[in-house]
């Protein structure tokens, strides 16, 4: 049968099936700037005339910013927009990128009455296949929150899939998601209508211009060299796509923007006997790895397949993304699975085999975002096959970022910042877009890792934990223990269990935190961001005090847990700060804060100051020991009281351990429970570890992994950064007023927004949820993301959760909103409104009941109990 259809395919390669949609209509505005000489200045330059470098330019002129000039190498949307499949699908598992989709579509479908421009905008609606439970369990999850965020979405029966596309085969399906406003459109007429109605606002486009480098002075944006000359601009925004690597490269400070590019297949039929409606249904075949869409009456079919082809590594590619040459023995799998899904398409005759570049990421995220090391250079870029359907959303997110200094919304997960220039090797972009590529299709269970581009960064202790059993996970490059199997477990059948419910290592970390809670483990947690800031006079503490929201002005040796903030009160850092000397500190923060951090610090630092900012990340290895005997084994190493009496909580002192000198002992665990941090530098590391241990045996001792520590701080309501705090979120949405110095009358960025926000009251409110009904054996357990519901009304999600072997119950953290029942509109958050609430936790479309605190439940910790004696009724303050 196949060689039968790449016979049709072959008599068929020389048919005009495909149209070149961009040379069939050009904006006009494009044809005259071609003609006329370039401007020799303006306030933004964007490199990239596709659908984000067009939405970029679109959303900048509506927020009012007229001295825009984007620049084409090529014709309009002749990149990879051209090839786009033209599916805009909301079906995402990150409520970011939700939210960019359904702006996308609804901005598309109000484009063509706006511009005049056929945008081919149908509303088809999109059905998403599950052929196991836990595919559907996984619909389940992105159905419940596309509900929340005003998407309509349902769980459909096979039955139903049938009814709404009478050409599938659904014998094999258990289920299926049907969002019904979802559309299919033409993505380079889209592209075309965003740079018509950016032109009539003052955009100004010029086609067949090459950006060369972009010029910059002082760490900041000064013009761009084209091949037509130089333009002056404060801004630079590279929408550009495949060429976005290279480009970062040629600047004269360059930007790292890691993507790289796949081939991506999809193939194009004539029309069915019975022409298929124009509304009729995408299809999404993830476990068959195809996506289905009608095509003129035919379809369109395309997929992720598991052996993909990366291209373009050297840096080679073409100024117009042209076709590139068909591989039908590639395609086979993928032909064979459309075939499976629907049958009838046997005897159907094949157009084309479209194969055209794909830019994808190491995360399979998106980029987008200010440099950190250029001041005024902006990227969007890395759309990992879903550039149309985010293509709207991320312009806007992009355009107010640039406009009013931050998006509207958290875009953490899609910032630029979250990488660092390592991981920007070829040869690592290369091995991850391998497995990026197919993961877009696979089963994401919570807590799976990625496989390539490992051991990248690690401590020196790698090879030592991992001889004892330690399982990695991997966070901004670096490996981190997960947990330590024991000797008696099945390793292979442990790395290879994934799953929904209750996980395989649960009675691991078990141990490892009751080894916490009653003798003393150690933690390998060298992947924190570690700072020194210091200066020759009084210049580090005055630009600390004003960056940083705590009061910092304390005795030497005294740590400080405080937070950087923006202007409007968010956190654009959580960490601890250790004052060394009168003008030395030590800061730590999460380990994907070490770009953002340093990018924000050197941002507001005085450029001639006597100030220096060091990154002594790689310099120390930091052991965690918690647990009530490591003040026994500390004692032992340092031969020096380590009581509370002799080393106060929150106390950072350099001391001996062992033969070693100069390590920087601090009372503190970042989870509530006793012990002490160890910064010691990295030639003594291994030394500290092995006596660390030895002399621990007879406390009992043992390593623990990142799971552990999880379940311990949120078992102790510990936000981090990035998880449950974000830019949007303050410290008096957090329980953390005591972390501000408001009372002081010292100034510091955010100060004013505190202060209004103090007056007016809160409209969120980070709240502990433990859940009541849950039965852990048994049911799914909630990871992340989950709806909170109060008296059946959402009022917000999970931002993290844990199993909390200490209450046996399942634990979660998350924002609760007050929305009127009348308008919608946000109210003040009361302690009050959340005492008062019922709530219930939306794991996978089933409620659980959950008891909310604002405070974490202290009286549990002194004494475990059975959880059928627990009384949960008793809050203690902080």
């Amino acid at each position: 049968m196949f060689s039968r259809l790449l016979l049709i395919v072959r008599r068929q390669r020389t048919s005009p099936g495909w149209q070149n949609w961009s040379s069939a209509r050009r904006s006009a505005s494009a044809a005259e700037a071609h003609s006329v000489a370039l401007p020799t200045q303006a306030q933004v330059v964007i490199c990239g005339g596709g659908i984000m470098g067009t939405s970029v330019a679109y959303h900048l002129s509506k927020m009012g910013w007229k001295d825009i000039v984007l620049l084409e190498q090529g014709r309009l949307a002749a990149g990879s927009t051209r090839f786009c499949a033209g599916i805009l699908s909301t079906a995402r598992h990150l409520t970011i990128e939700q939210k960019m989709a359904d702006y996308s579509n609804k901005l598309y479908s109000q484009l063509e009455q706006e511009t005049g421009i056929q945008t081919g905008y149908i509303r088809t609606g999109s059905i998403s296949l599950a052929q196991t439970q836990d595919r559907l369990i996984s619909l389940k999850r992105i159905n419940s929150r596309l509900n929340v965020i005003g998407i309509p979405s349902e769980i459909i029966s096979p039955k139903k899939v049938a009814e709404l596309h009478p050409f599938l085969n659904v014998h094999d399906l258990v289920g299926a998601m049907h969002v019904p406003e979802d559309a299919v459109v033409s993505s380079a007429d889209v592209a075309l209508a965003l740079a018509s109605a950016a032109s009539q606002n003052g955009v100004q486009i010029y086609d067949r211009t090459s950006v060369l480098h972009v010029m910059v002075k002082k760490a900041q944006v000064t013009g761009v060299e084209t091949d037509k000359g130089q333009i002056e601009c404060q801004y630079f925004v590279n929408c550009a796509g495949q060429w976005a690597y290279e480009l970062g490269l040629s600047n004269e400070e360059p930007v790292s923007i890691p993507l790289h590019a796949c081939e991506h297949f999809y193939l194009l039929t004539r029309p069915l006997e019975t022409p298929l409606q124009s509304n009729t249904p995408t299809i999404v075949d993830a476990d068959g790895r195809i996506y289905i869409r009608n095509w003129q009456g035919g379809i369109l079919s395309g997929g992720f397949e598991k052996n993909p082809k990366p291209i373009f590594t050297e840096g080679k590619n073409q100024l117009e993304i042209q076709n590139l040459q068909e591989d039908w023995d590639h395609f086979e799998p993928l032909l064979s699975s459309l075939l499976r899904r629907m049958p009838e398409l046997e005897t159907l005759e094949i157009i084309k085999l479209v194969n055209c570049p794909e830019t994808f990421t190491p995360d399979m995220r998106c980029i987008m975002g200010e440099s950190p090391t250029v001041q005024g250079y902006f990227v969007l870029a890395g759309m990992n096959s879903a550039g149309l359907s985010f293509g709207g959303g991320a312009g806007k997110y992009l355009a107010e970022w640039m406009v009013y200094g931050y998006p509207s919304e958290n875009v953490w997960e899609l910032d630029l910042k979250r990488f660092g220039a390592l991981q920007s090797s070829r040869t690592f972009l290369r091995h991850r877009v391998m497995e990026v590529m197919p993961l877009m299709y696979d089963l994401k269970v919570p807590r799976w890792d990625f496989q390539t581009g490992r051991q990248l960064r690690t401590s020196p202790l790698y090879d030592r934990l991992d001889a004892q059993g330690a399982r990695w996970m991997e966070k901004h490059g670096f490996e981190r223990p997960k947990y330590f199997v024991p000797p008696d477990k099945d390793l292979l059948a442990l790395e290879q269990s994934k799953t929904f419910y209750k996980p395989d290592w649960f009675e691991i970390v078990e141990s490892e935190v009751k080894c916490c809670k009653e003798a003393v483990c150690v933690i390998d947690m060298s992947s924190f961001t570690k700072f020194e800031i210091t200066s020759t006079g009084d210049q580090a503490l005055e630009m600390l005090q004003y960056l940083f929201s705590n009061d910092l002005d304390v005795p030497v040796g005294h740590i400080v847990h405080t937070g950087m903030l923006n202007e409007g009160g968010g956190y654009e850092n959580d960490c601890s700060i250790a004052r060394l000397s009168k003008r030395s500190f030590f800061m730590i923060s999460p380990t994907d804060q070490q770009v953002h951090c340093w990018a924000w610090l050197k941002k507001h630092m005085p450029e001639d100051s006597n100030l220096l900012l060091e990154d002594v990340s790689w310099k120390y290895t930091a052991l965690n020991l918690i647990g009530p005997r490591a003040v026994d084994v500390l004692s032992e190493l340092s031969y020096a009281p380590m009581t509370p009496d002799h080393f106060p909580s929150l106390f950072c002192k350099e001391m001996s351990v062992g033969y070693a000198n100069g390590i920087r002992v601090m009372s503190m665990t970042h989870t509530g429970e006793p012990g002490f941090m160890l910064y010691i530098p990295i030639e003594y590391a291994l030394h500290v570890y092995n006596e660390v241990m030895s002399v621990g045996q007879k406390y009992g001792i043992r390593n623990a992994g990142y799971y552990a520590l999880r379940s311990l701080r949120i078992e102790k309501f510990f936000a981090f950064w990035g998880q449950d705090l974000n830019t949007l979120t303050t410290p008096l949405e957090c329980g953390r007023e005591s972390r501000v110095k408001l009372e002081k009358g010292m100034d510091f960025i955010g100060r004013d927004a505190l202060l209004q926000q103090k007056q007016n009251g809160v409209y969120k409110r980070l709240t502990m949820f433990i859940l009541d009904d849950h039965d852990t054996d048994l049911d799914l357990w909630p990871w992340w993301g989950e709806p909170i519901y109060r008296n059946g009304q959402y009022v917000g999600k999970t931002t993290s959760s844990a199993y909390s072997y200490t209450l046996e119950r399942h634990v979660c953290l998350g924002f609760v909103h007050n929305f009127s029942e009348d308008t919608g509109e946000e109210q003040v958050v009361t302690a009050d409104f959340i005492n008062r609430g019922e709530y219930e936790i939306d794991i996978a479309g089933h409620r659980f009941q959950a008891k909310a605190k604002l405070y974490p439940v202290t009286s549990l910790f002194t004494h475990k109990r059975r959880k059928d004696d627990v009384e949960l009724s008793d809050l203690h303050g902080k």
